[in-house]
C-alpha cells in the first residue's frame, strides 16, 4: 500500500509541470480518500499546497489561480497541475491520501494525512 509521485523536473519561471500521485495497493477514490499535495523547500518547514475530496477541495493563497488538483479514479492518481511557477515553487512535492475522515477539512493543512510518497522535486530556475 503506498503513493508514488511523478512529473518533477526542471523547468524556467513562467513554465508549467503537472505532478502526478499514483495509488498502488488500494483504491484512492474520492468517497473513501481525501487527497493532499504538500512541498518543502530545502530549509523550510513542509506546507500545504491543496487538498482534493468528494465536495471539499481547499488551496493554499500561495497557489490560488495558479495550481489546479484533480483526480482521475479509474487511473487510482491525482494530478497537480502547477501554472505559471515561480522560483519560490521550487521544493520536494509529496502526496497523501486520508482515509478518515475522507474530507479536506478546514483544518486541512495541519490535519493527518496517510500513506506519504517518497516526493517529486521541481526545480523552478532560469
Amino acid at each position: 500500500v503506498h503513493v508514488v509521485e511523478s512529473g518533477g523536473g526542471l523547468v524556467q519561471p513562467g513554465g508549467s509541470l503537472t505532478l502526478s500521485c499514483a495509488a498502488s495497493g488500494f483504491t484512492m477514490d474520492v468517497d473513501n480518500y481525501a487527497v493532499g499535495w504538500f512541498r518543502q523547500a530545502p530549509g523550510k518547514e513542509r506546507e500545504a499546497v491543496q487538498c482534493i475530496s468528494g465536495s471539499d477541495d481547499r488551496t493554499a493563497d500561495s497557489v490560488k489561480g495558479r495550481f489546479t488538483i484533480s483526480r482521475d479514479n479509474a487511473k487510482n492518481t491525482v494530478y497537480l497541475q502547477m501554472n505559471s511557477l515561480t522560483v519560490e515553487d521550487t521544493a520536494v512535492y509529496y502526496c497523501a491520501p486520508a482515509l478518515i475522515p475522507p474530507l479536506c477539512g478546514s483544518t486541512w493543512s495541519v490535519r493527518p494525512f496517510d500513506y506519504w510518497g517518497q516526493g517529486t522535486e521541481v526545480t523552478v530556475s532560469s
